[in-house]
């Protein structure tokens, strides 16, 4: 059971908290999951939604190495939520199911050389708080300059996320896929 109680229900809000709230739902279509506990602080939640509207859906990165970033993050929080939702769509744009359970599993070694850039560059950045000049350039030279930007904001917006979800105890809906 979550810690905070979910505040998804805009009437329920004061009126002060409506226009943020109003904010998220409609770059969202609702507001749920994270956003629900981000409400109760509305400018952080409208300001993070603001962001992550940006990289979800105007970012120069592919979708299918977004959401490879993604679930790599969700994977080294331990972060069923977010592993449920972008485990999802990471199928639906293409991410082949043996990536998504090598990422699952940890075994890098079954990853093809583009997608392992990608996996390697997210755990780098979480595990060791840095890229290796080795990943970062591998990195740079396949997404170029603004797309290893746009890749490192990834990784650290969906770790911000991922730490809410974690500390409100947030669970995927019943029946989601479940990280090993």
């Amino acid at each position: 059971m979550a810690r905070l109680p979910e505040l998804s229900d805009r009437d329920a809000l004061p009126p002060e908290a409506r226009a943020a709230f109003d904010a998220v739902s409609g770059s969202r279509g609702g507001v749920r999951g994270p956003f629900a506990m981000l409400m109760h602080s509305p400018e952080v939640a409208e300001r993070v939604a603001h962001l992550g509207a940006y990289l979800r859906f105007g970012s120069g990165l592919p979708d299918a190495e977004r959401e490879l970033a993604i679930i790599a993050t969700a994977r080294a929080f331990d972060c069923d939520y977010e592993w449920a939702a972008h485990a999802r769509i990471a199928r639906e744009v293409g991410v082949g199911e043996d990536a998504i359970n090598a990422i699952a599993n940890r075994d890098l070694d079954r990853l093809s050389d583009d997608d392992r850039v990608v996996v390697e560059f997210a755990r780098e950045l979480l595990e060791q708080h840095r890229a290796s000049d080795a990943v970062f350039e591998r990195a740079r030279k396949r997404f170029g300059d603004t797309g290893v930007i746009e890749l490192t904001a990834t990784v650290g917006y969906y770790a911000m996320i991922a730490c809410v979800l974690n500390a409100t105890e947030i669970e995927p809906p019943e029946g989601s896929p479940r990280l090993p």
